[in-house]
């Protein structure tokens, strides 16, 4: 471990000489190049060379120790060496997941589709729900929010909704939401105030790339047709919706939000590229080995991950066996200690495997 930090200091004060080199700087592709790997860079270095401090001014409260007389001041040494001592192991846990393999998606903009599940209207209602608790999330993280289609049914709930949260980092953060969500309350419908249970399905796809992705133009057909919902000035009136099928895998998006046939085309093709490229990664995930997949990852959109249980005013994680009695908070939008949770358990579970894997070599 200590040697790869090495080589990344050398690398990262090699990049910073580079970047004050005239012709560095002149030349813009190479310069963009190199501030970007600067940034990839710097998290670690700078922990790495704080790390090195701590290591310096323990090796000098071992000095004065050896060699200093005056009682007083080796008691003031003594706590200086067991303060120093415990910055140093939370540093090294801290370097190890700095070290840990980057996700290449985390700093992506993410599309979030949510479907209603088992549970009719009531299901619907929760779906609107948690579109409302993602919004709020994305709205206190000053990123913005995207509606790219919505299927609604007539009493204020989501059949379906896609939307797109934009914002640096959104995907590290939405990740681990794809799976089952399951709501138990006495739904608005039920008169004999009985606890019913219901679900809604959410999938999270990080934003695709023209890069990422190739879509061939010929694989694609597009179907036009009147935008229906409630209101809006040209519901009903133009064919401003777009129906896209993709002929070699069957998948059809339908977006009719936008009151532009142009612009909703595109967010269909978004929409496409991105599922598109999460096929590809779950294609990858397959062939990983049992352990890696037992990581908590992006969860399987089958996967039952979450209760939201009214009535007891808690929120369960059953990935991570996580309560908390919070859910109106929750439910507004205060997602914070909960995606962290979820965030420190996959680091721990990857940095397990990884010491597995050294052990075996």
């Amino acid at each position: 471990m200590f040697d790869r930090l090495e080589d990344i200091l050398v690398r990262y004060n090699e990049i910073e000489n580079e970047l004050m080199n005239p012709n560095v700087v002149n030349d813009q592709n190479n310069y963009r190049k190199l501030r970007k790997e600067q940034a990839e860079l710097t998290d670690i270095a700078e922990k790495y060379k704080e790390y090195k401090s701590v290591l310096s001014g323990i090796d000098d409260s071992l000095l004065m120790l050896e060699e200093e007389s005056d009682e007083e001041i080796r008691e003031l040494a003594k706590e200086e060496l067991n303060s120093l001592k415990q910055r140093k192991e939370m540093i090294e846990e801290e370097l190890k997941i700095l070290l840990l393999p980057k996700d290449p998606n985390d700093e992506k903009n993410v599309i979030i589709e949510i479907r209603a599940g088992a549970g009719g209207d009531e299901a619907a209602l929760f779906a609107a729900e948690l579109y409302r608790m993602y919004a709020m999330y994305a709205e206190r993280n000053r990123w913005k929010v995207d509606m790219m289609n919505l299927n609604e049914n007539g009493l204020g709930g989501f059949k379906e909704v896609i939307f797109m949260v934009i914002g640096k980092g959104a995907y590290s953060r939405f990740k681990y939401e794809s799976g089952v969500h399951r709501v138990q309350r006495v739904p608005v419908t039920e008169s004999s105030g009985r606890i019913h249970t219901s679900t809604a399905t959410v999938a999270i796809m990080p934003e695709a790339d023209e890069v990422d992705v190739d879509v061939d133009p010929n694989d694609c057909k597009f179907d036009v047709f009147r935008a229906s919902g409630n209101g809006g000035q040209c519901v009903n009136t133009t064919d401003s919706a777009v129906r896209l099928t993709h002929i070699p895998t069957g998948i059809v998006i339908s977006c009719q939000d936008e009151k532009s046939q142009l612009k909703n085309k595109d967010k269909a093709l978004k929409i496409l590229r991105s599922r598109l490229y999460e096929m590809e990664m779950e294609k990858a995930k397959d062939a990983e080995t049992q352990a890696r997949r037992s990581q908590i990852g992006t969860g399987d959109r089958s996967e039952k991950i979450r209760t939201y249980n009214f009535p007891q005013g808690r929120v369960t994680d059953h990935r991570i066996k996580l309560t908390m009695h919070q859910i109106d908070e929750i439910m507004n939008g205060d997602l914070q200690e909960l995606m962290d949770s979820l965030i420190a358990a996959d680091q721990a579970a990857k940095l397990g495997n990884m010491q597995n894997e050294q052990g075996e070599d």
